[in-house]
């Protein structure tokens, strides 16, 4: 934050007030702190997304392309069961959805216990498929037949009601939370979040104590498309009401970045991820009222990013030199 206050002191900007219009972009009025909540929602749920792997080992990087398979998959089901019965509508959209989510996640965990894939190339690659195939899809066999390309608008009986009108958030938020609240008690109170935890630790002893570290890697990964795919559902049946090509302006990435930013600590997640939320939406008000650009806040983001690799790679080198001195201690003796 200092470097985005000294950068808008070298740009000839007042930071005290471009601050003050940040957070009152964020939080003051209905609309706004309402657009905080909404873009909240997708950041903590592809956060989780990626913490849920990162317990293993494994770095999903593809949780943009389930979120966006989650999306379409909720959509496609949002107006082809038009006229189920309304709660039950609403389950089939979401498990649907994170099914779908949790079929493209096995693929790149499939591959990498069987074959030993790398998980970040396998990621990356695969995200490209989905995004593409979802725009396949809008503009052919599922297109509105509009001048932007989408799906038809999902029945209304699906459509999360608004909780902070006229801002797009919604009862996702609270879904969203009840998702979160049952992956912590997962991590700390099951035997499953004992596995993860060991088998990201040390996978050769948690095969030794009677733990598959293959078996593990594969559940959490499904735990991780699910979320994915959740997430996605959640912005089609809650903010668009129809899947719109390209919706996904990076969310899984900033997802992505709030879990590295605690260092993949479930219980700072939401707070990193609210942070992020705050600093995008009130970015708007900033740049409107202020003009201060919202790239300053791109650049504080950015800053947060080469922070955390730097402490991350300051206790790799650290760790590295400690098993440097054991192994020197170990041939003296």
């Amino acid at each position: 934050m200092l470097i985005g206050t000294l950068l808008m002191v070298a740009m000839g900007h007042n930071p005290a007030e471009a601050y003050r219009e940040l957070l009152r972009g964020a939080f003051v009025g209905s609309l706004n702190f309402g657009s905080t909540l909404a873009r909240f929602v997708p950041i903590l749920l592809t956060a989780f997304a990626f913490v849920v792997a990162a317990k293993v080992g494994i770095f999903n990087v593809g949780v943009e392309g389930q979120m966006y398979l989650g999306a379409i998959t909720a959509a496609w089901a949002g107006f082809t069961f038009a006229g189920l019965f309304a709660p039950l509508h609403i389950v089939v959209c979401f498990a649907l959805a994170a099914i779908v989510g949790m079929v493209w996640a096995f693929i790149p965990g499939i591959l990498k216990v069987k074959w030993g894939v790398n998980e970040i190339c396998a990621t990356i690659m695969l995200n490209y498929v989905a995004i593409l195939f979802t725009s396949y899809l809008t503009t052919g066999v599922l297109s509105s037949k509009t001048s932007v390309p989408r799906t038809p608008s999902v029945s209304p009986d699906v459509v999360l009601p608004r909780i902070l009108p006229p801002s797009s958030a919604n009862t996702g938020l609270f879904i969203a939370i009840i998702a979160v609240a049952a992956l912590l008690f997962i991590f700390y109170k099951t035997k499953l979040g004992y596995e993860f935890k060991t088998v990201g630790l040390n996978p050769d002893h948690a095969e030794y104590i009677g733990i598959n570290p293959k078996r593990t890697i594969i559940k959490a990964m499904l735990i991780s498309g699910s979320f994915g795919g959740i997430a996605g559902a959640i912005e089609v049946l809650g903010v668009y009401r129809h899947f719109l090509d390209r919706f996904s302006d990076n969310i899984a990435f900033n997802g992505m970045l709030a879990a590295l930013i605690v260092k993949n600590d479930p219980k700072m997640v939401p707070f990193m991820a609210f942070f992020l939320a705050v600093l995008q939406t009130g970015a708007l008000g900033m740049d409107r009222n202020s003009g201060v650009p919202r790239s300053i806040i791109d650049v504080v983001i950015a800053v947060f990013i080469v922070f955390a690799c730097a402490e991350i790679f300051s206790q790799m080198k650290k760790r590295r030199g400690a098993k440097n001195q054991d192994s020197l201690k170990g041939e003296a003796v």
